[in-house]
């Protein structure tokens, strides 16, 4: 019954999301219910009934008469179609973005950590008085960007293939959007986790600078090229852990919002639950960049001020404010 299900589902994806459809696709499951249930009293296999209700009610043009749904249906002929994904698909653009992330996230970490070179070989020329050593620093600074760049170039061409998703009309089926939904929801832990770690690894990545000044103050080597240089490792880990968590979790949500809300397609539950509208696509925009404000926020102010003890509040109170703001800009806000 649940592959006839999905067919019906199929059938009805591109109609408009009217009570009048909602009508007749219900009428139309009862229909297919009532014969799929005579079939297998009568004794006639699973796969056999299946394949007998779907042949007989499975051509929306025939049926739209009856069912009362003949307007709709002409009107909706000269409407480009939807391209229906289909569940490989849907798997290979969550694994090629989700690569995709990763080498974005790992170019920035690259990009961030490139001044430890100059950190840590500066503070051994200094030590030793060999001018040459700094030089070695900024020469692997220099590769260190290198490779973050190019990673972060080569990037942008992970997902070339998977630009239709933006150009064309798609949807998918019933049965793959609550499969993403549940894949979205399960993914939240990992999402939380890996989320936290990078902003704790953010957070705490001043404190080995701390330590190292309190017991080898004395040791330059350690005091001012270590500890300083730990720092840039502790934050661009971190960045790179908040950028990979949210990976597949953007992923799912492009998936889940190929489905129009003016389709029956929209209609379906878990994509309901998953979508938010708001205000404007600036106000859309603002939104999906604000972990990342915060944390170009909290960066600047941190090593402009080195006030690390107090900087660390930036966090719990952007995750104060933006409940609020999301509702404000939300266009189901009451």
């Amino acid at each position: 019954m649940e592959t006839i299900k999905n067919y019906l589902e199929t059938m009805f994806a591109n109609l408009p999301n009217t009570l009048e459809v909602k009508n007749a696709k219900d009428e139309l499951f009862s229909m297919m219910e009532d014969k799929y249930t005579e079939l297998i009293n009568e004794g006639k296999p699973e796969n056999e009934a299946v394949g007998i209700v779907i042949s007989e009610f499975g051509n929306l043009d025939e049926l739209a008469e009856s069912l009362g749904i003949q307007t709709v249906i002409n009107a909706t002929e000269d409407e480009p179609a939807r391209r229906m994904l289909s569940t490989e698909e849907v798997i290979n653009f969550v694994a090629d973005s989700t690569r995709r992330r990763f080498l974005l996230a790992f170019g920035v970490m690259m990009c961030i950590v490139s001044v430890v070179g100059p950190i840590l070989f500066g503070t051994m020329g200094d030590t030793f008085g060999v001018v040459s050593i700094t030089m070695i620093g900024v020469a692997l600074m220099f590769v260190c960007v290198a490779i973050g760049v190019g990673f972060i170039i080569f990037s942008s061409f992970m997902c070339s293939e998977w630009k239709f998703l933006d150009n064309e009309l798609c949807t998918i089926d019933l049965a793959t959007a609550e499969a993403v939904a549940r894949a979205k929801s399960d993914n939240q832990m990992n999402k939380g986790i890996m989320l936290t770690i990078g902003i704790m690894l953010c957070i705490v990545s001043f404190i080995p600078v701390i330590i190292l000044e309190s017991i080898f103050s004395q040791l330059n080597l350690l005091s001012e090229g270590l500890g300083p240089a730990l720092i840039f490792v502790g934050v661009g880990a971190g960045v790179m852990l908040i950028l990979m968590s949210t990976a597949k979790d953007a992923a799912y949500s492009k998936i889940l919002s190929l489905n129009d809300v003016n389709t029956i397609a929209g209609d379906y539950e878990p994509v309901k639950k998953e979508r938010k509208h708001y205000v404007s696509n600036f106000a859309k925009d603002c939104m999906s960049m604000y972990w990342k404000t915060v944390l170009c926020i909290y960066l600047i102010a941190s090593f402009t001020t080195f006030n690390w003890g107090s900087t660390w509040l930036i966090w719990p109170i952007a995750g104060v404010i933006r409940k609020p703001l999301e509702r404000i800009l939300s266009e189901d806000r009451r």
